[in-house]
């Protein structure tokens, strides 16, 4: 078949539209040959898990995320009608995941697709616990912000909860064993809001970023209880293992630990596992790639006079 743009009259706008899908489709098929072991498995999908996504946190936040004129005695039964849809929907994207994970060549965790009722109902039964852990972290951001006028416009309007609500719920699933839609959630989250968290990263209560575009925080990063940080901190790792073959290793832990009560400003980088110190204030643009104490107040002066032997001022 032969097809060109509408109104083209020049030679070089003709494509043959069955040779190109002809070659996309070796192309599609080689690529599944080398990634599965027999079938090709359905996938999950994105579409169905933003919805997913957004609709539980207007189950979790109805008053500010459900539909307009939403009655304060109509509140339960909204919650209760999207639950029922998107938790059933949520079945079909853990069976597509476990399914899929079966033929994964090299698979690094045990996968059972009968397990995704049970994976659903914990899920389900966590979802009070998420809503309590939001809760701390809408507060930490009209605690922690003197432009919020309000937890009501920290909730609508602050993208460090948009990601977090979505952290949060895809954290739990990433534990209990759909890697895959925990990270197409989060990945979600950072298209939306520009702050990119690994759902298997664990974050404490009461956390808060503030503007919160360029944010990264690594697979196994840990971060406790009252962290503030702020745009563009990197909680990354130093460098990647590898095996004897040169292949990457997976699973181990490479990014930082934040204790409680830290503050990172803007701009802060810091690297590998190394632990940052209960009540520590990371200064903004700073590069950390070891360890401080608790209370410890870090500029860029100090890092480069520790790590050059260079003078105050800079």
């Amino acid at each position: 078949m032969t097809a060109a743009p509408q109104g083209a009259n020049s030679a070089s706008t003709q494509y043959d539209l069955g040779e190109i899908v002809r070659q996309l489709s070796n192309l599609r098929t080689n690529s599944q040959k080398s990634r599965y072991r027999d079938a090709t498995p359905a996938m999950p999908s994105r579409v169905a898990l933003q919805d997913i996504a957004d609709g539980l946190v207007a189950a979790l936040f109805p008053r500010h995320f459900g539909p307009a004129g939403l009655a304060q005695d109509g509140i339960d039964d909204f919650v209760s009608e999207t639950l029922s849809t998107v938790l059933s929907s949520l079945r079909d994207q853990v069976h597509l995941e476990l399914t899929l994970a079966k033929e994964w060549e090299g698979s690094f965790y045990a996968v059972d697709p009968e397990r995704g009722p049970a994976i659903v109902a914990e899920f389900a039964r966590n979802l009070p616990s998420i809503r309590a852990a939001l809760e701390t972290d809408v507060r930490a951001g009209y605690d922690g912000d003197p432009s919020a006028k309000s937890v009501d416009e920290v909730i609508f309007c602050f993208p460090s909860v948009a990601a977090i609500s979505r952290y949060r719920i895809a954290h739990r699933l990433h534990t209990l064993g759909v890697p895959l839609l925990a990270r197409i959630i989060c990945g979600i989250a950072h298209s939306r809001t520009g702050i990119d968290i690994h759902p298997g990263a664990r974050i404490g209560p009461g956390f808060f970023i503030d503007h919160g575009t360029g944010v990264v925080i690594g697979e196994t990063a840990i971060v406790g209880r009252n962290v503030r940080l702020y745009q563009a901190v990197t909680l990354g790792a130093r460098a990647f293992e590898t095996d004897e073959n040169g292949a990457l290793l997976k699973n181990y832990p490479r990014h930082p630990i934040v204790e409680d009560n830290v503050v990172i400003y803007a701009g802060a980088t810091i690297l590998g596992r190394v632990t940052i110190g209960q009540g520590a204030i990371i200064g903004g643009n700073v590069w950390l790639t070891n360890s401080v104490p608790a209370g410890s107040h870090i500029t860029q002066a100090k890092v480069l006079k520790t790590s050059f032997g260079i003078g105050e001022g800079i």
